[in-house]
């Protein structure tokens, strides 16, 4: 038993006490806004806003800048989301969950692109091209890029891309040693499962009533 937890567990014996809370709470409020997000809920935004101010310290701490870049992204794109999921079409309907069309597409594969050179631009000037873990680094900040902005757009296809980014960050947490970090994209990888299904469920129901 001490030896797993020790390998789970024992990369923290090195770190701040602070910084094991800060994670901790950053975990536990990325929690609840997946879980809010799943319920077509607006407090997704609220706590989302909380976890990501917490990991842009954290990281920028551990020297992750590209998963530092991605936290400051979903802190600026939670505000645009919660302004996008309160804006009322008409005199009663807020902004509906819809499914993406070809300007989504379109503008999804120009942040995923952008995401991209941006994030390698940042690591070539700071020399963080260390390992291939900087390479799988850029890409899930490509998806996770794309994935909030048709999160704030409340099109069901940004679950697809949390699914594929939260599936690739499982391990590469894990092998950075911030199994809290880890565990947590584990969960995500459920309630997003669990998230694209209940929204799917949604926008067919509203297809048959329209």
């Amino acid at each position: 038993m001490n030896l797993i937890f020790d390998y789970l567990f024992g990369q923290y014996s090195n770190y701040a006490t602070l910084d094991i809370v800060l994670e901790i709470i950053a975990v536990i409020f990325g929690f609840l806004s997946v879980w809010y997000s799943k319920q077509n809920h607006i407090f997704v935004f609220p706590t989302g806003i909380i976890s990501t101010s917490i990991f842009v310290y954290l990281l920028f701490q551990w020297g992750l800048l590209g998963d530092m870049i991605i936290n400051a992204y979903y802190f600026i794109m939670s505000i645009y989301g919660w302004y996008i999921w309160t804006r009322k079409i008409d005199d009663t309907q807020e902004t509906p969950i819809t499914s993406w069309n070809k300007r989504d597409k379109q503008i999804s594969i120009g942040i995923a692109v952008a995401a991209v050179v941006f994030v390698a631009v940042i690591y070539q000037i700071f020399n963080k091209w260390s390992s291939w873990v900087s390479y799988v680094d850029i890409l899930t900040t490509a998806i996770f890029f794309a994935g909030m902005y048709l999160m704030a757009k409340r099109k069901v296809e940004n679950w697809i891309f949390w699914i594929i980014g939260d599936i690739i960050s499982v391990p590469l947490y894990f092998y950075r040693g911030f199994t809290f970090t880890s565990l947590q994209y584990l969960g995500f990888t459920v309630l997003a499962i669990y998230g694209y299904l209940a929204w799917k469920k949604y926008l067919n129901k509203t297809r048959v009533i329209a």
